[in-house]
């Protein structure tokens, strides 16, 4: 399944601009044969624009998820991208992935928030593991510092994630986990791994780019540099396969030595 990162801050604090980029890269995406847009971490509204967080936070299905179920429709490709969602009083870091027919197939809530800046604005989700069929795969749903805790990407693998998507806005100095971590943590568990960033300074932080698709082997399929960038790699059922029947990781561990790590 050919997969786009778009490696864009857009414009932050201006939703409708947002739209208007995410469209623009879903036409070279389509153009390309990708069936999967993947754009980062509060692509909707901008990451680091304080309390207007919680003034542009939106339902699941508000306005903007029918915009983008409208461009996904149009261009004929899923779009998983990162947004505040507001639940009543209760704001989220969200994902959410919709279908190149305009449904809603998944929907994510951020479980591990990052530094103060993110435990004032929203609430930690609850649920780890969150996915869809697209494309023959299964496809779930992470978002920046969860990809960084390993339980949480093993219980994708263990649930059966094919390709996980990790909508990110990684900043200096913390670069090392785009160039090593997500490699490893493909191949670790076996899946692929597709990391799509925020680039550029932006308030108080300087996001470093270097989004990537790795596989099951623990190579970058793709790695865009540290501008604006749409990059394309696919995941590979029959690959997949045959790298899990490789490297039996999962079938190889013993559960019962694990007690202590909860």
């Amino acid at each position: 399944m050919r997969t786009a990162l778009l490696q864009s801050s857009g414009r932050p604090g201006s939703v409708g601009e947002n739209l208007k980029v995410l469209d623009a890269a879903a036409g070279r995406a389509a153009a390309a044969g990708a069936l999967l847009l993947a754009a980062p971490e509060m692509f909707l509204t901008g990451y680091a624009i304080g309390d207007d967080i919680g003034r542009l936070a939106e339902s699941a299905d508000g306005e903007s998820a029918d915009a983008i179920a409208d461009i996904a429709g149009r261009h004929g490709l899923a779009i998983a991208y990162g947004y505040p969602e507001r639940d009543g009083e209760t704001v989220f870091n969200s994902a959410q992935m919709i279908s190149a027919e305009g449904i809603r197939l998944a929907n994510y809530r951020k479980t591990h928030l990052f530094g103060c800046f993110e435990r004032d604005h929203f609430t930690p989700g609850e649920q780890p593991v969150v996915q869809a069929e697209l494309g023959g795969l299964t496809v779930g749903l992470m978002i920046c510092y969860d990809v960084e805790f390993p339980e949480n990407v093993r219980a994708h693998a263990l649930a059966g994630t094919d390709l996980l998507v990790v909508p990110t806005a990684q900043m200096h100095p913390f670069q090392f986990v785009a160039e090593s971590m997500i490699p490893v943590r493909a191949w670790e568990n076996q899946l692929y791994v597709a990391y799509v960033n925020r680039v550029g300074e932006e308030g108080e932080f300087d996001f470093v780019g270097l989004s990537a698709l790795a596989g099951p082997d623990g190579v970058a399929r793709a790695r865009a540099g540290r501008g604006e960038e749409l990059v394309f790699a696919d995941a590979d059922p029959a690959f997949l396969a045959a790298s899990r029947e490789a490297n039996p990781y999962l079938k190889d561990r013993r559960p019962g030595l694990y007690g202590s790590l909860v």
